[in-house]
């Protein structure tokens, strides 16, 4: 007698309004569902290139009523050509070496962790987080993880990002720096050892989370170019007059039923 085994049902779920993190005056929902058994590595890079983002063993996505201002944005590694700015950015970090390491949360990392929050996201939730919290969120993973450590040359840990490992690139989770070196622009250094490190792997994407044009902090994602967009549940390359404000707002279900 044959056996027949069934797929365990993937359920999804709308969290409670929020105040959106980015944007004043405005409130956020998630869509969220759980990354849990053999399939979380399936179901992890099939809701990436849906524009999901994963946190802990969740994988969320934006779905505020009325509002499109995050846009899941991701790096064309083959096709990228640092701009001048990065180049430069690049040689004056030429020093510092990434190594990665196992999702294993340290003091070290931790201590780094509380000066960058600190210094960055005072009022945020993130800068109240204990040792125990920051171990969870690096060390609760489903699927392929890794922290790639930033050490100066006397091996000071000057920078950190938690990197998930999809099919198709590499995705950065969180990442967090010195503040006494921003200066040095370490975070877009730590993109610009992403996309190396993915064409290493020969890998085409390194996927940033969401791209927020009218938000100060997260409107730096669209100048690794080129850059593609999920845009009207496709991704295409971004244009060069959509970096300041965004694209327009895609048709309508019924508009583009009318189109074709």
């Amino acid at each position: 007698m044959l056996q027949k085994t069934f797929r365990r049902p993937q359920f999804f779920y709308t969290t409670a309004p929020l105040p959106c993190p980015y944007l004043e005056n405005r409130l956020e929902r998630k869509l969220v569902t759980e990354l849990t058994g053999a399939d979380a590595e399936a179901l992890h890079d099939r809701l990436s290139r849906a524009g999901f983002r994963r946190s802990h063993n969740i994988a969320y996505a934006p779905v505020c009523p009325g509002c499109q201002a995050c846009i899941p944005i991701r790096i064309d590694a083959r096709g990228f050509t640092p701009s001048r700015t990065q180049r430069r950015i690049a040689a004056a970090n030429a020093a510092v070496e990434g190594f990665e390491v196992p999702p294993r949360a340290t003091t070290e990392q931790f201590a780094l962790f509380q000066r960058y929050q600190a210094a960055r996201h005072a009022e945020g939730d993130m800068a109240a987080m204990g040792f125990y919290d920051f171990r969870a969120m690096v060390e609760d993973t489903p699927i392929e993880t890794c922290v790639v450590e930033f050490r100066d040359p006397d091996d000071t840990l000057v920078a950190a990002c938690l990197t998930d490992r999809l099919s198709d690139g590499l995705s950065a989770v969180y990442s967090f720096f010195d503040p006494r070196h921003a200066a040095r622009s370490l975070g877009t250094f730590m993109i610009l050892w992403l996309v190396r490190r993915t064409l290493a792997l020969d890998l085409p994407h390194v996927y940033l989370g969401y791209w927020v044009p009218q938000s100060r902090k997260m409107a730096y994602k669209a100048r690794f170019r080129p850059v593609e967009i999920l845009w009207g549940g496709q991704w295409r390359r971004l244009a060069e007059d959509e970096v300041a404000h965004g694209p327009a707002p895609p048709p309508a279900f019924s508009e583009r039923l009318t189109a074709g």
